[in-house]
């Protein structure tokens, strides 16, 4: 007998079935989705009732949908699916009522029941984002769940379920639940229920696992010994910017820091929370004119922000979060999404480092970043030359190879541009590099706030961007301006990083999220209620740690930083002191590559304000028991 033909995937948006309560199962198979349809970032986004569902048509979506429509409940938005294992509490939207949810681990003798959340962990199938589904039928070999983004095919006539997985009773009674899809594993399933009888408590953490430490190398003249590859040209650049094969040129080269393997999970968790939460608050931005006048982004610039982030939302490949991290907990300063730096120190030198001098001391915390910048790259859709585009400063110089190399390695072609000599212009209009191919596709080292100065300062006339003309009517060589401004040029980090970047969205996120655990109490300017503990003034467009004050609670300056924003509107942070070890100051960063946690490295300085010129020492992660062995 002949097997009958599986059902061809359905395409997107298109109902695929119908869940318990008839609620509509979506493919979400993307690339069929029509541009005409969903021409943009909020096009993607559903709302019931004024009520965010999610991201059409994703796992997400799809279980807080189901959710809403059955019990009239949601939960919060996460970053990832696998997150929602870590919630305690739906919302009831009626009257915002907050509702007890209680999770079990695989193997729990709390059965799984009909209209559970189940809920897969990070990895294999899922890798990055883990999986939820709603359990629709229970029974003693396996449950019939239902789900969204896994299969974009029909389900049979008169079924209400997507698949069937095997399970099994323990000896003990407890419930086994089989992932079946390559590497996939099961965390458990979530019920709201008071009985938290065989729930998953959230134990109750060790604080001395976020208190960094340092240490050193036995010492047996390592650093006399040359240990970069000089014959990448990645490398050579550094160690020309260092002066030598060395990772730090102030500090002893045998000192680094360790970490516990809890708080690289915690700051794991906190990069995508976080970016999710930047990308929240930038959507509010763009959509409220008041709020966006207060980031001094020259308003003929705003239809083209607009632009960009429903366009390039997910365009974005590479940013970096500033920590405070010790056992007063987790904080976030800023978010570095516009050409953020330390990349080559984290994915390359830092684990050279480790191999040269011997260390064996726990793992190396950006040994994965090269490759998710690869990953990147090869998703962003450049179709191609790639111009790597940067200025004249040795730090940039090989960051700039760096990123080449990742780009490379995903199949890209790339030419490097220095400084902006030697562009020019074709008889198209297109601005060329010095061989005369046209550039359309950049990474740049600049912010973008330096192309906007240069707009402010001599391109702006008549309220509109012109095109670069010379006094006798001709055209002038281009400026940067006008080669990252051009609306045929693609660039990397796209324009609407700005926001994300300037310090403004720190008091916008506070409004929107607060006394959440990883923010500062941020505001546009100083009540009687802020800065009990001091506080700190930032220029919202500064960078490099330039220009910046902190005081004491009295209103007492403790220290400052100058630089060239001295002029900019500023924001109030309540101070968070870094933790200080070995007469330094540290400060830990993380990498998000796709909107996901890519590494770590710290930054090191003997004042309280890492700058362009703090340090960057061996990161290294341990195991928990041995971070506590050694405090």
């Amino acid at each position: 007998m002949t097997e009958p033909t599986p059902p061809s995937a359905r395409p997107f948006g298109a109902v695929l079935g119908l869940a318990p309560g008839d609620v509509t199962v979506h493919s979400s198979d993307y690339d069929s989705a029509d541009p005409a349809q969903h021409p943009d970032h909020d096009s993607y986004r559903h709302f019931i009732d004024g009520e965010y569902m999610g991201y059409k048509w994703q796992c997400v979506e799809f279980a807080r949908r189901w959710l809403y429509l059955n019990a009239g409940v949601v939960f919060d938005d996460v970053p990832m699916a696998y997150d929602i294992f870590r919630l305690r509490t739906l919302r009831r939207v009626a009257d915002d009522a907050r509702l007890p949810l209680q999770a079990f681990h695989n193997g729990a003798p709390r059965h799984p029941e009909p209209g559970c959340l189940l809920i897969w962990n990070e990895g294999g199938e899922f890798h990055v984002t883990g999986h939820v589904a709603i359990v629709v039928e229970v029974l003693p070999d396996r449950v019939r769940i239902a789900e969204q983004n896994v299969d974009h095919r029909s389900w049979p006539a008169g079924r209400a379920w997507a698949r069937e997985l095997p399970a099994r009773i323990d000896s003990a009674g407890g419930y086994w639940i089989q992932a079946t899809l390559p590497g996939a594993s099961i965390l458990g399933w979530m019920l709201q229920t008071d009985d938290a009888t065989h729930a998953v408590a959230l134990e109750a953490v060790d604080r001395r696992l976020f208190d960094l430490q340092a240490a050193q190398l036995p010492r047996h003249d390592q650093h006399t010994r040359p240990w970069l590859d000089t014959t990448r040209e990645d490398e050579a650049a550094f160690a020309a910017a260092m002066g030598g094969h060395r990772l730090t040129t102030t500090n002893d080269p045998y000192r680094y820091f360790r970490l516990s393997e809890t708080a690289l999970d915690a700051l794991r968790r906190a990069t995508n929370e976080l970016h999710a939460m930047f990308m929240h608050a930038t959507q509010v931005v763009l959509g409220d004119d008041t709020l966006l006048a207060r980031f001094n982004i020259p308003e003929v610039l705003w239809p083209r922000l607009r632009v960009s982030w429903e366009r390039r939302r997910a365009q974005m490949i590479t940013g970096r979060f500033d920590f405070s991290v010790s056992a007063r907990g987790v904080k976030a300063y800023e978010y570095n999404a516009d050409s953020a730096s330390c990349h080559m120190e984290t994915g390359r030198v830092q684990g050279k480092w480790a191999a040269h001098f011997g260390c064996t001391d726990g793992r190396d915390p950006g040994d994965e970043l090269f490759a998710m910048l690869v990953r990147a790259w090869r998703d962003a859709g450049v179709d191609g030359v790639l111009h790597i585009m940067y200025d004249r400063d040795a730090e940039e110089a090989y960051h700039a190879r760096f990123m080449k190399s990742a780009a490379e390695a995903a199949g890209l072609r790339c030419r490097m541009i220095r400084g902006v000599e030697g562009l020019g212009w074709n008889g198209s209009g297109e601005v060329v590099d010095p061989d005369g191919h046209p550039i359309r596709w950049v990474w740049k080292t600049w912010a973008w706030e330096t192309a906007l100065d240069e707009l402010r300062d001599q391109c702006l006339e008549d309220d509109r961007v012109p095109i670069a003309l010379g006094p006798d009517g001709g055209r002038r060589a281009p400026r940067l301006a006008d080669v990252l401004l051009r609306r045929d040029v693609t660039v990397f980090e796209p324009l609407w990083t700005l926001i994300p970047s300037n310090k403004a969205i720190l008091p916008v996120l506070w409004s929107i999220f607060p006394n959440h655990p990883y923010l500062l109490d941020t505001r546009f300017a100083p009540g009687e209620d802020f800065g009990a503990d001091g506080y700190v003034v930032k220029p919202i467009v500064g960078r490099c740690g330039a220009n910046i004050s902190i005081y004491a609670a009295d209103d007492t300056l403790v220290t400052e930083t100058d630089g060239r924003f001295d002029d900019r509107a500023q924001i109030y942070q309540a101070f968070f002191e870094l933790p200080r070890l070995d007469g330094l100051n540290v400060q830990v960063c993380t990498f998000s590559v796709d909107g996901v946690y890519g590494g770590a490295c710290v930054r090191v300085d003997p004042s309280l304000v890492i700058t362009t010129d703090s340090d960057l020492l061996p990161l290294r992660v341990v195991p928990d028991a041995a971070l506590l062995a050694g405090s």
